[in-house]
């Protein structure tokens, strides 16, 4: 059985492996819940992959018995659903993810279920300040609503939401948003021969992104022993040749030993030793962050040596050795998802919904490889002209 979703097809194929990536992304995240349905995104991504399918048993249980693995993620604007089985699966695999995703069997027990799962996941991730944190930035920032949400959801909001209102999620969001689902294999599945090739999508207005007036610093949790700090700001939009910069920035100021905030917070101050920094894009715009662990006696410290490293880069910038090492940094991470199948799949599937129509790793590594000195000034000056800083725990 076949079910015809109209689903666009990317095929790259390479008869040199043994197994079969799915990647099903579609254009439909937590920005786009309801104004009291926080997490209902998140949760719809559970119910797809636990809703039985086939012999009663759902999706990822199926791919799973075959030795295979299978699992799905919301983000703020792209859900993703993926697997990786052995090539001798790939038919049946293909029919029963779009059966899953095109024809789902949902009832109250499964949705009581999986929003207990949901549930457990927020008070989990609560425990965690780390985790916290970054909610609280993008809150920060974007204010509450559209990227300010939690990813996750709202407890009090998930409670209250109803089988018909996952439903309507489903048919007015999910199913009428963009999809691509790429596929890397020795072969193109049965089920999917002859399917429309995948296209971009268009990059939704950036005037749809108000962001929040900036926060005062924050004070410091002096009552914990350790409490984690995000700072950062707005970045470009996925698809948008400057990101590129940003995501150069980021492995400059990273959690590489090769960094320059490494080698200031860690070997010279010994500030901290868990911390990382990246760039995200997202369809309208994109966030810049870094995220560090530190006593609260040392937060001040710390930050004033974020701001530092910021002001420097905006005025003077990285020396030309310290610039190669960070894009041969950036360079490489791609690279390396390249070469494993399910993070190519789904590497290629996030930069098709992000509007790149004729996106391939060759050209990204290039352009990666052109970031200049300047380029580099430009996006540390931004992100320092309106650095935002948030901290987790916050002080009693």
């Amino acid at each position: 059985m076949t079910i015809d979703l109209r689903l666009p097809v990317m095929a790259l194929t390479d008869e040199r492996l043994q197994t079969t990536s799915f990647c099903l992304a579609a254009a439909h995240g937590a920005r786009d819940d309801p104004a009291t349905g926080g997490g209902i995104a998140h949760l719809l991504e559970h119910l797809l992959m636990s809703a039985p399918v086939t012999d009663g048993i759902s999706f990822c249980e199926h791919v799973e018995r075959q030795g295979g693995h299978a699992n799905a993620q919301t983000g703020l604007d792209t859900i993703l659903c993926y697997a990786q089985v052995h090539a001798d699966d790939a038919d049946l695999t293909a029919e029963l993810l779009q059966r899953t995703v095109g024809d789902p069997q949902w009832s109250q027990d499964l949705l009581d279920g999986e929003r207990n799962v949901v549930l457990q996941e927020l008070t989990a991730a609560a425990a965690d300040p780390s985790d916290v944190v970054q909610d609280a930035f993008l809150a920060d920032l974007f204010g509450d609503q559209g990227l300010g949400r939690p990813v996750g959801g709202i407890p009090e909001e998930l409670a209250a939401l109803s089988l018909d209102d996952v439903r309507a999620a489903y048919h007015d969001g999910f199913l009428t948003a963009p999809m691509t689902l790429v596929v890397v294999g020795p072969r193109v599945p049965e089920p999917l021969v002859g399917a429309p090739s995948a296209t971009a999508d268009a990059a939704r207005p950036a005037s749809a992104v108000p962001v929040a007036p900036r926060k005062e610093v924050p004070r410091w949790p002096l009552d914990e022993e350790f409490c984690w700090v995000c700072c950062g700001g707005l970045a470009p939009r996925a698809g948008d040749p400057d990101r590129l910069s940003y995501r150069v920035l980021a492995k400059l100021l990273g959690s590489s030993p090769a960094s320059l905030f490494y080698r200031a917070a860690r070997n010279e101050n010994g500030l901290s030793y868990a911390f990382q920094a990246w760039s995200r894009g997202y369809a309208d715009t994109g966030v810049w962050r870094l995220l560090a662990g530190v006593e609260p006696r040392h937060a001040g410290q710390l930050v004033g040596l974020v701001k530092q490293l910021l002001d420097q880069m905006a005025h003077v910038g990285p020396t030309p050795a310290e610039l190669e090492i960070a894009r041969r940094q950036a360079c490489m991470s791609m690279v390396l998802d390249w070469e494993t199948p399910l993070e190519r799949a789904k590497l290629v599937a996030q930069r098709i919904r992000a509007g790149r129509p004729a996106w391939s790793l060759t050209q990204e590594l290039k352009e990666l490889d052109s970031v200049t000195v300047d380029d580099v000034r430009r996006a540390a000056g931004r992100i320092a002209d309106d650095l935002r800083i948030t901290v987790r725990p916050e002080p009693r």
